[in-house]
């Protein structure tokens, strides 16, 4: 005969048993997929483990970490672009976009035309590139930051926001793979001509580095995943992501903080030799493209609109 004292404790250890199993088949798919691909790296245990605990531990940290994993297959995919480098499917644009700069943008000086990224190269001050530094270290922050508090205040918005946050890169690595462009600080460094697996490059933001000491954009930009993308430029397309569902959910004066901080961005990514303004603009037209395409997907597809909604009990 059961003992009923034990009965409910048994019960309650089959639904974590089968969290845990659930969390491990994914981490180690992750990770042995991760390792064939573009090599083991210390950073895929972290973020297996980050999954694993998360999945397991509350209901709360498993819907928390179901709700993020939007991002986590932006990530993935953003990380797995190292194996297939975009370069071997088309051509690299190089010359001809930064004579296109140069022709739509140009500034005239005694030296000839330069591009606005040559001028501020020539003409860079302190507090531009401090400036320039912290809005550059908030692409990444500041639409997971909002997309947390928007998860803890409206899971549904979460969902649009995350949803169209992942859309808007999916077409950004679409044209990445169609049009492969240098950036500016390429020209800079090696001309026209193209090198295949060229390192990433700090360019500018060495400046950031320099005047405090530190070396927080040389470790980011050695793990980039392909030079060759630099248009659109997907670091201004999500600070409008951000901005444009900060209005959406009434936030007042945040609404201020995040206008200012996009525009900090787009700034930033010219000044500091990583994009063109051409890839600003790109950058720009590919966020407002997710959201439309996102909006009319829900409102247009029932399957998608069904997956919303599923998608939506689940975190809830």
């Amino acid at each position: 005969m059961k003992n009923n004292l034990d009965y409910p404790a048994a019960e309650a250890t089959k639904p974590f048993g089968r969290y845990l199993a659930t969390a491990l088949l994914v981490s180690a798919v992750y990770v042995l997929l991760s390792a064939l691909l573009i090599g083991f790296k210390s950073d895929q245990l972290v973020l297996a483990g980050i999954f694993t605990v998360l999945y397991v531990s509350t209901a709360i940290t498993r819907k928390f970490i179901l709700g993020f994993s939007i991002f986590i297959v932006f990530w993935v995919i953003f990380d797995y672009m190292k194996a297939f480098p975009n370069y071997w499917f088309n051509d690299v644009h190089i010359g001809s976009l930064y004579h296109a700069e140069a022709r739509l943008f140009g500034i005239h000086t005694v030296e000839g035309v330069l591009t606005p990224n040559e001028y501020f190269q020539r003409h860079s001050i302190v507090l531009a590139d401090v400036l320039a530094g912290i809005f550059y270290l908030c692409w990444i922050p500041v639409p997971l930051g909002f997309a947390a508090y928007l998860f803890f205040r409206n899971r549904r918005s979460f969902l649009y926001f995350s949803l169209t946050f992942l859309l808007t890169n999916l077409i950004g690595f679409v044209i990445y793979y169609l049009y492969p462009a240098a950036p500016p600080w390429y020209v800079q460094e090696y001309g026209f001509d193209f090198i295949a697996g060229t390192r990433g490059n700090t360019a500018g933001l060495i400046r950031f580095d320099h005047f405090f000491h530190i070396t927080v954009f040389q470790s980011l930009y050695t793990k980039g995943s392909n030079v060759f993308a630099a248009m659109p430029s997907l670091h201004s397309a999500y600070p409008l992501l951000v901005l444009y569902h900060s209005w959406k959910n009434k936030m007042g004066l945040m609404k201020i903080v995040f206008a200012i901080i996009t525009v900090g961005i787009w700034f930033a990514a010219v000044y500091t030799s990583h994009h063109y303004i051409l890839d600003v603009l790109a950058g720009i037209a590919v966020a407002v493209t997710g959201i439309v395409l996102f909006q009319m997907m829900l409102a247009k597809s029932k399957g998608f609109a069904g997956f919303v909604e599923r998608y939506a009990g689940v975190i809830s």
